[in-house]
């Protein structure tokens, strides 16, 4: 049965997104993978589907599926995509509105600079992140006989944070890969590489469990503001500049909610025919 969809992308960060608040659509991992194929396919990071709310007061939910199939817990750029849509349907007003992540309650909102999202309180915890350690955000990780430090914060979905001296020359396959199969890990994690411009700006990559590098990470630009945040290298505001494009992260700090703004841009609609 053909599958409807629309492609987006935040940043640079692209997803598919389809609509099954009516129920009836069947997405087997071994099908999103197919559909994630980005030379047989359409092509995406995520697979997000936008579901009935799972509680009064929102106006949906959603699901998201990374290009193995695999579930994710949380993704800003997408959850703004996901606003994006909902506004153009007609389904959400133009004023803050709810909608039911897989990680609980998020709130979006139209501003100046695109559609923002608040993505809730970091967690440093080990626990939170999968991590089973002793319970400090700082840790250190052998890889390939050395060893890197990072910070280990959840948005919803695990992180960990490695201060770089430039972004452009990090080892982002290697020490990512290392990283995500680090036997601590209950269930792997996505790893960014900061670079400190100054207070108000970051320069990151990003790489993802399930997907690999990606041009841009919502929770992982907002995860890498709290790391530098916690460690006095940030600012309250700061710019985030992924390769694909300009995040914007407020975060007042520990025990405050952080707020992600970006855009967030239709490409096409589509029918998958297999």
């Amino acid at each position: 049965m053909p599958l409807r969809f629309s492609k987006m992308h935040g940043a640079g960060n692209d997803f598919v997104l389809v609509d099954r608040r009516s129920g009836g659509i069947e997405l087997a991992p071994e099908r999103i993978a197919r559909i994630a194929d980005r030379h047989r396919g359409v092509g995406f990071d995520q697979l997000i589907t936008i579901d009935a709310p799972r509680d009064a007061g929102a106006v949906a939910g959603y699901s998201i599926f990374n290009a193995d199939g695999s579930l994710a817990g949380q993704c800003g750029n997408g959850a703004r995509c996901v606003a994006a849509w909902l506004l153009r349907e007609g389904s959400a007003g133009k004023e803050a509105f709810a909608l039911d992540s897989p990680s609980g309650r998020i709130v979006a909102r139209v501003d100046a600079r695109g559609i923002g999202i608040d993505m809730g309180v970091p967690d440093f915890s080990p626990a939170a992140c999968g991590l089973n350690r002793p319970d400090a955000a700082v840790q250190r990780f052998r890889v390939d006989g050395g060893e890197v430090e990072a910070v280990v914060v959840s948005l919803g979905n695990p992180h960990a944070v490695i201060e770089v001296p430039d972004a452009a020359c990090a080892q982002v396959e290697r020490i990512g890969r290392a990283l995500q199969r680090d036997p601590d890990f209950s269930d792997s994690c996505n790893v960014g590489f900061a670079e400190r411009i100054d207070a108000g700006t970051l320069r990151l990559r990003v790489y993802e469990r399930g997907v690999g590098e990606t041009l841009a990470c919502g929770s992982g630009a907002c995860a890498a503001v709290a790391a530098m945040a916690v460690r006095g290298r940030v600012g309250a505001q700061v710019e985030v500049r992924l390769p694909g494009g300009v995040l914007h992260i407020h975060w007042p700090g520990p025990g405050h909610r952080v707020r992600m703004t970006g855009p967030a841009e239709f490409v096409f609609e589509g029918e998958f025919l297999t």
